[in-house]
């Protein structure tokens, strides 16, 4: 007996089944994935009610046996911000070890091709981790090539790499720019009959008119740091 499929929004009373799905996504194939930590069951509920309102978002549940072992977030949105052509995507979809191979994951995928059409999205995304194989040849399946990699990681590494790999030569540069920007200003003041082209540099062994009050911007701070 083929068993009963009913794909759903998410009510506050799914928290608990959400959790379990959730934790069992960002520990997929064995080991920690850079996804959020798992959310408590109060917090489910208070996300539950808002994309209960949400024109732009649904927060699907697939249940097999009238038992929550499937979840899905579909967001409708512009394709690039280029194109006035709309998008659904789906992001975090996941379907329970224990009820694989049983049409939940084709259920919640079809629910996100109905709510396309009806809101008129000519295209469909799926995000789907670059590691998970048997989740990217099911899509494959589906015709859903792939079109990027979406890396993931909180501001506070990518600011503190940025820092370590980046900043320096960064540094040196803006500075190198602003001592230049600030004696071409200078000259500009001090010979305004002789102001060269925007980006041009002045000949080497140029004398100033006699006479000429020519001043130079202190040293920057930052400079030969």
């Amino acid at each position: 007996m083929a068993s009963a499929i009913e794909v759903r929004d998410a009510r506050r009373g799914d928290a608990a089944a959400l959790v379990a799905l959730w934790r069992e996504l960002s520990t997929a194939g064995g080991h920690p994935s850079r996804l959020p930590a798992t959310p408590s069951e109060a917090a489910v509920e208070v996300a539950v009610s808002k994309h209960l309102d949400d024109p732009f978002g649904r927060l699907l549940v697939g249940e097999l046996d009238g038992v929550v072992h499937g979840m899905a977030y579909l967001r409708r949105t512009a394709i690039s911000p280029l194109h006035e052509d709309l998008t659904v995507t789906i992001e975090y979809l996941h379907v329970s070890d224990e009820a694989r191979r049983h049409g939940l994951g084709k259920a919640l995928i079809a629910e996100a091709v109905g709510w396309a059409e009806h809101e008129s999205c000519a295209h469909l995304a799926v995000v789907a981790p670059a590691v998970a194989r048997e989740a990217n040849r099911f899509l494959a399946r589906l015709g859903l090539g792939q079109a990027g990699v979406l890396r993931f990681a909180n501001t506070h590494t990518v600011r503190r790499r940025l820092a370590a790999e980046h900043a320096p030569n960064l540094l040196a540069l803006l500075s190198s720019r602003r001592s230049v920007a600030a004696r071409r200003a200078q000259l500009g003041r001090s010979f305004p009959a002789a102001v060269p082209p925007l980006g041009a540099v002045p000949p080497l062994g140029t004398v100033p008119p006699l006479g000429a009050d020519v001043t130079y911007p202190a040293e920057p701070e930052s400079a030969g740091t």
